[in-house]
């Protein structure tokens, strides 16, 4: 079973991704901010992160600086889920090895699916 950590701070858009992945088959762990994400990412080692920028307490450009030092976060496939345009985004983001950057608005939850099979088939 797939292991997918999903760090969003909108517990909407959480619920409705973890509904569209267990349906998929994925394990599913939520966390609603930065900080939180990496505890639970250290905890279950995911195959994949998912992970929003615009979050209280800790944004998502510093928790994947923190996931990316960790020797266990070096390599596991980070795909940014954000409401932000790419050109609004951070520029560091491209160095802290991005998979995929995906603006919420434009996707239907399946294709997210989509992109996070893909992204986890390009990453073994």
């Amino acid at each position: 079973m797939i292991k997918i950590v999903i760090i969003e701070d909108d517990p909407t858009i959480s619920q409705m991704y973890r509904i569209k992945f267990e349906s998929d088959g994925f394990e599913v762990h939520l966390a609603a901010n930065g900080q939180i994400g990496i505890n639970v990412a250290e905890k279950v080692r995911p195959d994949i992160i998912l992970l929003d920028l615009q979050m209280p307490e800790m944004d998502g450009t510093e928790a994947l600086k923190i996931i990316r030092s960790r020797d266990w976060g070096k390599t596991v496939p980070v795909i940014i889920l954000t409401n932000l345009g790419e050109e609004e985004a951070p520029r560091e983001l491209r160095s802290l090895g991005v998979d995929s950057y995906i603006v919420k608005a434009n996707y239907t939850p399946r294709q997210v699916v989509e992109q996070v099979k893909s992204a986890i088939k390009t990453a073994n």
